[in-house]
């Protein structure tokens, strides 16, 4: 792809309208690369060494339903190597060292039966890019893994040849990801429960809001009450920062040359 080409695609992801979009965009380049699994995780609310309730964090893949359940349900990611080394680290990286580590018997036991079972998988070489956050809690990274086919060298060669478009496209999605509302079904909120938190976070009392909307105080009450409940959290001040947190208040609804290009 030429360089003009790599900027339009870069330009079409920042303004990308959803998560699905930015997503989609992305990962049909990398699948042009070589890359047609693809891993992606972020969270906002890292603590320690965990990532915090899985229904808080963000996961995306293009990897068939199997292996997506085994990745992320049940929690085999947090074994593997590079998932270990994006938790404390910033930067990019091909996946050669794991297996030179896996060989010279560097990994840990947990490291080295989820490499095996990786391989098992079909899931050997590839790239990781992880993300650099403002926040502390906040960690987001994504796995390129190569098609059967390529072995380590193949994707030293790619990397070689193509580092600074799969880092800029990773970096570009990513930032536009975080910019856009995260609608989780178990974090979902109604549009009165929405504009409800909204108007708490503009400084309104019950009464305020009560009037704003045309309904009684006590139908606002049941509104913030549904909307902790949603976010799992057990006061409303949580809620409106939460909500913050995820994009889901003071959302912007899509442009009307997007709508019209739907």
């Amino acid at each position: 792809m030429s360089s003009c080409a790599v900027l339009g695609l870069l330009i079409r992801i920042a303004e990308a309208q959803s998560i699905d979009a930015a997503w989609s965009l992305a990962t049909r380049h990398f699948a042009t690369l070589g890359f047609s699994r693809i891993n992606y995780g972020f969270t906002r609310f890292r603590h320690l060494r965990t990532i915090g309730d899985p229904d808080d964090a963000l996961f995306l893949t293009t990897c068939d339903a199997d292996y997506a359940r085994r990745y992320f349900q049940g929690g085999f990611y947090a074994k593997t190597p590079v998932f270990r080394w994006a938790e404390r680290t910033s930067g990019s990286c091909t996946w050669k060292w794991v297996r030179e580590a896996f060989l010279a018997g560097r990994l840990s036991a947990e490291e080295a039966e989820a490499v095996r079972q990786n391989v098992a998988m079909g899931v050997t070489a590839g790239i990781s890019v992880s993300f650099p956050e403002a926040s502390a809690r906040a960690k987001g990274a994504v796995g390129l893994i190569a098609d059967i086919g390529l072995d380590h060298d193949a994707v030293e060669a790619i990397w070689a040849e193509r580092h600074d478009e799969i880092v800029a496209v990773a970096h570009v999605m990513h930032l536009r990801i975080v910019q856009l509302p995260q609608l989780a079904p178990a974090r979902a909120l109604s549009p009165r429960q929405r504009e409800a938190l909204e108007w708490v976070a503009d400084g309104k009392t019950t009464q305020d809001v009560a009037l704003l909307m045309g309904v009684s105080p006590a139908m606002v009450e049941k509104h913030l009450r549904l909307a902790r409940e949603a976010l799992a959290v057990e006061t409303t001040a949580q809620a409106v920062a939460k909500g913050a947190l995820l994009n889901m208040i003071f959302q912007r609804g899509p442009e009307p040359a997007a709508q019209a290009a739907r």
